[in-house]
């Protein structure tokens, strides 16, 4: 009886020490990752896992180090056999869920999140990742409710307003969006993306000396992005201020020398400063760059008319043509530049084929100038 006392006191005393030990190692694990050290996580938890395979807390810990390593099939295998265990773990759901995200697999991630939420209402990462989930099929009503699930289960912090002010603006909600960034911004000042995009939203509801303010704090922030400078110069240019938009075009082409759009949008400033020459040669890069966009051979037909290179101008409004056959404005610009060539005849056939696409600038032209 007293050696069986004794062995049921040793039983007593050395489980929870081995619990401990247990919980020591899933705690170093949980501090290698959340410092990044991803590889040392993994090991670690492959280690537990060699004398203790079917612990699910190592074996998800583990498939979340592996995300961290960008091992996202093995990430899975972890985690779903964490749910073989256990199919009523939330995290697991939750980070498989995570990792088909990344994948792009939105519709399977949706269905593990799904299960996340059902098995642990308060885990607010997962409706984060089913917003994104949802954001990326264009579900953006149902990415606002999540995102706002988030934001309600707390705790609140920037990444959670900016996600929500993202898919507000995408809905039109700009003022709305504008407090959500401004929310974010008050928690984080230091993000040149909240700046930034607080500023798009200023944009769209035309305050550009409130939107100028907030990408002037982003270039700030980060002078390195082109994406900033060219979004200023839109606001400089809705401001008429073409000489400042044309200096940000200059630093955004700088800072990225091969986008053609930056080159388009630095021709229109070039021709409302009356430099056709110069927008000429920009829509002519743009061109090189991208050969398929007939908005560009559009602005250059409309500078190539400013210096009477009609002929020159026909020719790209017929490139643009060949690209969108559809859209009544070419057809329109074209006839105007062919009735300025005195060539009436197949200028009231360009405007004829504008009106049956809908111009009503054309049909005026057609009673002005043609039988």
């Amino acid at each position: 009886m007293k050696q069986q006392l004794i062995g049921l006191t040793f039983g007593i005393f050395i489980l929870p020490f081995l619990l401990n030990a247990q919980d020591q190692q899933l705690e170093s694990v949980r501090k290698k990752i959340a410092a990044n050290d991803f590889a040392g996580a993994k090991n670690e938890a492959s280690k537990m896992l060699e004398t203790s395979p079917k612990n699910k807390s190592a074996l998800v810990l583990r498939g979340e180090a592996r995300m961290g390593l960008n091992d996202l099939y093995g990430a899975i295998a972890d985690l779903t056999y964490a749910l073989e265990i256990d199919s009523t773990f939330a995290d697991a759901y939750n980070l498989r869920g995570e990792a088909k995200l990344a994948l792009g697999d939105n519709e399977s991630a949706i269905q593990d999140l799904d299960k996340a939420i059902r098995f642990n209402q308060k885990l607010t990462d997962a409706y984060t990742n089913r917003g994104f989930a949802k954001y990326n099929l264009e579900d953006l009503t149902g990415s606002y409710f999540d995102f706002s699930k988030a934001l309600e289960i707390g705790p609140a912090d920037a990444d959670k307003y900016f996600n929500r002010g993202v898919v507000k603006a995408d809905l039109g909600e700009f003022v709305s969006a504008i407090d959500d960034y401004t929310k974010a911004i008050e928690l984080d000042k230091t993000d040149p993306a909240l700046f930034n995009y607080r500023g798009v939203a200023y944009y769209n509801i035309s305050d550009f000396n409130k939107a100028i303010a907030d990408y002037d704090q982003a270039i700030k922030l980060d002078p390195k992005d082109p994406l900033k400078y060219e979004n200023r110069a839109l606001a400089k240019s809705a401001l008429e201020n073409y000489q400042g938009a044309l200096e940000d075009f200059n630093k955004a082409i700088e800072l990225e020398p091969e986008d053609p759009e930056t080159y388009n949008l630095r021709g229109v400033v070039k021709y409302n400063l009356d430099d056709n020459d110069g927008a000429i040669a920009d829509y002519t890069k743009a061109i090189s760059l991208d050969p398929t966009s007939p908005v560009y051979y559009d602005n250059r037909a409309m500078s190539k008319t400013e210096k009477q290179d009609y002929a020159g101008a026909i020719e790209d409004y017929t490139s643009s043509i060949e690209l969108y056959p559809t859209d009544p404005e070419t057809f329109y610009q074209r006839g105007l530049v062919k009735l300025q060539m005195g060539n009436k005849y197949d200028a009231c056939l360009d405007f004829k084929t504008a009106e049956e696409l809908g111009s009503p600038d054309a049909k005026a032209a057609i009673k002005k100038n043609c039988k």
